[in-house]
């Protein structure tokens, strides 16, 4: 099943009795290497903390305690001021999207991380402020992270980028499952497992087309000939004629999600060997700009 970390925002405030003088000091916080011109990859401090209301940042190394480290930046077009609910609706989106590509391994991925993000407000937005910045952070306001959480092709090896990459992928596929349940939209359902069947037919051939080390041929080996198993399933589900039928073929495809073949193969990879808990599913965060 697909994992992912829930989604709050980071509020930043400025004094609109102030704007003009408190955005200079906001550009020139920027220009030291404060939140503006925080990248991809760093960490910092928050003194005032990620949902605080005060601009306060202090860059720091990500080898040792931070409050946060910067997953991605998306940058919004010129323009108008799109308005706070589509910026909201494109920080959600992006943000989401781009945590997976940073740190591909979600059964590495603390379960108290969660995900913020700063995005502009129309005040700022007048003063050039552009940018909607992805960071990870704890859940817990007292406390932070220790060490970096980036896992992407600069920190681990083809081979655990190979395998990854094409777990990610049936990951998406799964999480795209119809909300209404299949005595609702049978049709709806049929046409996901299709979805489901050909992104497994897929990463299938990439898993069996690389040249794995020996020590993980045969892992992988077990791993490829369960996802083939699991792929005839969803071929069955997608074909079902009745919910009853549709169920049982849906329940034995689920059996080789995240099961012991995975386990295994992640092993000889060094990766890690825990699923994330079904509880680590994405929430909803309350809304605030900078």
């Amino acid at each position: 099943m697909l994992s992912s970390v829930g989604i709050a925002l980071w509020a930043v405030t400025l004094s609109t009795g102030v704007l003009s003088e408190a955005w200079e000091g906001f550009k020139d916080g920027a220009r030291g290497n404060e939140s503006l011109s925080l990248e991809k990859g760093d960490c910092f401090d928050a003194p005032g903390g990620l949902e605080g209301d005060t601009y306060d940042i202090d860059p720091v190394s990500c080898e040792g305690g931070h409050d946060g480290e910067v997953f991605a930046v998306v940058t919004l077009p010129g323009g108008a001021f799109p308005g706070d609910a589509e910026i909201t609706d494109i920080a959600d989106e992006r943000c989401y999207a781009l945590q997976d590509q940073y740190a591909m391994d979600s059964w590495a991925m603390p379960a108290d991380v969660d995900v913020y993000y700063l995005m502009p407000s129309r005040d700022s937005w007048r003063y050039g402020d552009r940018a909607i910045t992805c960071v990870f952070g704890n859940t817990d306001a007292k406390a932070g992270l220790t060490g970096s959480l980036r896992g992407d092709p600069t920190t681990l090896d083809t081979d655990q980028v190979v395998f990854l990459s094409a777990a990610n992928a049936v990951d998406a596929a799964l999480y795209e499952e119809p909300e209404d349940t299949p005595v609702d939209d049978l049709a709806g359902h049929r046409a996901w497992a299709t979805q489901v069947h050909d992104v497994l037919g897929e990463q299938i051939e990439a898993l069996r087309g690389h040249s794995w080390p020996t020590r993980a041929r045969q892992p992988v080996a077990g791993l490829v000939k369960d996802l083939e198993d699991a792929r005839e399933e969803w071929a069955k589900a997608s074909e079902a004629d009745d919910v009853d039928s549709y169920h049982a073929h849906y329940d034995k495809a689920y059996e080789y999600v995240d099961g012991p073949s995975t386990v295994t193969a992640r092993k000889a990879l060094g990766l890690a060997t825990a699923p994330p808990s079904p509880g680590d599913d994405e929430g909803g965060g309350s809304e605030a700009q900078v």
